[in-house]
């Protein structure tokens, strides 16, 4: 599994893109596969404010049922509304197409305590 560098990790399997002062949010490839098939993906709304270390949203499988958290707050920018009728986006694109929020982060710096690609990709060797 290709790990983008351009983009930070957390614990939690969520990754984090910076394009400007807007978090571009997904899950990583190594949840996509876990979770396996994705059946429906519950979007933030629009607008909503979002406390940093919150869920924001939920995703569903075959397998389980799992939480997206946000390390970042602010507001809700955007919505990748591909994935309600196309959930399995995740699972073939999770780095690209499967994206999941825009969030207009009202701070960056919790950003910095999170994994770079390597670090994450220590981090799940080490399981």
């Amino acid at each position: 599994m290709s790990i983008p560098q351009d983009r930070k990790y957390s614990t939690t399997h969520e990754w984090y893109k910076v394009e400007g002062k807007v978090v571009v949010l997904g899950i990583t490839q190594f949840a996509a596969d876990e979770l396996t098939d994705i059946t429906y993906v519950e979007l933030p709304k629009v607008g909503a404010a979002v406390k940093a270390g919150a869920a924001i949203g939920e995703i569903e499988s075959v397998k389980a049922t799992s939480e997206v958290f946000s390390a970042v707050g602010g507001k809700i920018a955007a919505v990748n509304t591909a994935l309600t009728d196309k959930p399995e986006l995740i699972n073939e694109d999770a780095f690209g197409a499967g994206w999941i929020a825009r969030i207009e982060a009202a701070d960056l710096s919790p950003l910095a305590a999170l994994l770079d690609a390597s670090g994450y990709q220590q981090a799940l060797t080490a399981k």
